[in-house]
């Protein structure tokens, strides 16, 4: 054979192959997920591995990024992201949702929720369902999983037993009414205050209090600039994993189907570390040193039903007694 021959045959090959890899390069989906979430976290670390998942089974495909803590904004400005196309995937709590589609916001109502497990039988139930595709319905953006968040409990620098004992309270708690409801019912001061913010506005004393999960107070070590943990448990909350309408319509149906199986085990992996850790944190806490208070739960119960009844927070009542119901 001649060498020009070879030299042909050569180059052919040579370009076949750049001409694959080009192709490769082209196919390949580049996405952005973003949370709120420190890297200590379960949602972060799941988050991860259902990114890595999610690659390996579309053999390369999808190449996602997990931007966690805050790095591509703040909550709200994800939740826009998801809409203007700066941010593919989210994990972010029903509360942000609702802004466009109130429907979901009664999974805040407080109290509605007895534990982690009545909230992950609401996550698989026909009335959940309704409300993920009225709310894709209204802006594309497709509900994939719900992770449980955990049991919101108050901090504060004194300790109180009842609701009476939150009147004047300047606490923090997400700009969301029915995140509001609780310290409104007990005569407190709710005053909203970006997440990232939280710890700064507690240490120089900007508010007195705030309220979030054993597992967030840990992450964030808000245990730091606190000296008492009331087991207030007003709210039992989840975060939702959510795909661009942007994305989620380029998608097969299989593809589709790949992206809710895996986001759902990362959201049951996170889930089981969530309830596994709450369990153990009430120790941890009184070993630094902190004040762990059980309050009488009914007085915040019975306060916030008569100040705040579901219909006067725009929810149907009939959502609330399907979702009480279920066992």
């Amino acid at each position: 054979m001649k060498r020009t021959t070879l030299k042909f045959i050569a180059a052919c090959a040579l370009a076949a192959s750049a001409t694959g890899l080009l192709s490769m390069a082209q196919a390949q989906t580049k996405l952005k997920w973003a949370h709120v979430y420190e890297t200590s976290e379960s949602y972060h670390k799941q988050s991860v591995w259902a990114a890595e998942e999610i690659k390996k089974r579309s053999n390369g495909k999808f190449d996602i990024q997990v931007f966690p803590a805050s790095t591509l904004g703040k909550e709200s400005d994800l939740n826009q992201g998801m809409t203007l196309g700066s941010v593919d995937m989210i994990i972010s709590g029903t509360s942000f949702a609702a802004r466009a589609y109130p429907r979901l916001g009664i999974a805040y109502y407080p109290f509605i929720f007895r534990d982690a497990d009545h909230l992950i039988t609401y996550a698989k139930s026909d009335v959940f369902a309704e409300m993920v595709e009225g709310y894709r319905q209204k802006t594309g953006i497709q509900i994939l999983a719900y992770t449980y968040y955990g049991a919101r409990h108050t901090t504060a620098q004194k300790p109180f037993t009842e609701c009476a004992g939150m009147k004047g309270l300047k606490i923090r708690v997400p700009d969301v009414p029915a995140y509001t409801a609780t310290p409104k019912a007990c005569g407190a001061n709710p005053t909203p205050i970006a997440f990232a913010e939280v710890y700064l506005a507690l240490q120089n004393g900007t508010v007195d209090a705030q309220e979030n999960p054993l597992t967030t107070i840990e992450a964030k070590k808000f245990y730091e600039v606190q000296k008492a943990i009331m087991l207030t448990g007003h709210i039992v909350d989840g975060l939702t994993t959510q795909v661009a309408p942007h994305v989620w319509n380029t998608l097969s149906a299989a593809e589709k189907t790949m992206f809710t199986e895996v986001t759902r085990e990362a959201a049951a992996r996170s889930t089981a570390d969530i309830k596994k850790r709450e369990s153990e944190l009430v120790d941890e806490f009184k070993k630094k040193g902190l004040n762990i208070v059980n309050v009488d739960r009914k007085s915040f119960v019975d306060a916030v039903l008569k100040s705040s009844p579901v219909e006067s927070m725009g929810f149907d009542r009939k959502d609330y007694d399907r979702i009480t119901s279920l066992k």
